[in-house]
């Protein structure tokens, strides 16, 4: 199993930037194989939505609602993915929560993002 920590969540004015990590852990062979990382949030009474996504290469790919505000990075070396959110808005008020797939599947416990206007 991938083990993932998110951290860097927080409660912010509108317009303002914030920056996620996720530091994934685990034996060698699970974090060599590990291909794919996302972002994933989900605010209260609605599902879990897909923000963003990288592969090991550093393809990407956005979210519709997010495309220009936020950036998915990873450093291999440090095992680690981030997101940076810049102009947040109310409505990415939502759970944070990291994934990771290659041989073995990892989610993190998530993190708190909250948007005040």
């Amino acid at each position: 199993q991938v083990q993932l920590v998110e951290s860097g969540g927080g409660l912010v004015q509108a317009g303002v930037s914030l920056r996620l990590s996720c530091a994934a852990s685990g034996s060698i062979f699970t974090i060599f194989s590990i291909n794919s990382m996302g972002w994933y949030r989900q605010a209260p009474g609605k599902q879990r939505e897909l923000v963003a996504h990288i592969t090991k290469s550093g393809i990407t790919s956005y979210a519709d609602s997010v495309k220009g505000r936020f950036t998915i990075s990873r450093d291999n070396a440090k095992n680690t993915a981030f997101l940076q959110m810049n102009s947040l808005k109310p409505g990415d008020t939502a759970g944070y929560y990291c994934h990771a797939l290659g041989a073995l599947e990892g989610w993190g416990q998530g993190t708190l993002v909250t948007v005040s206007s």
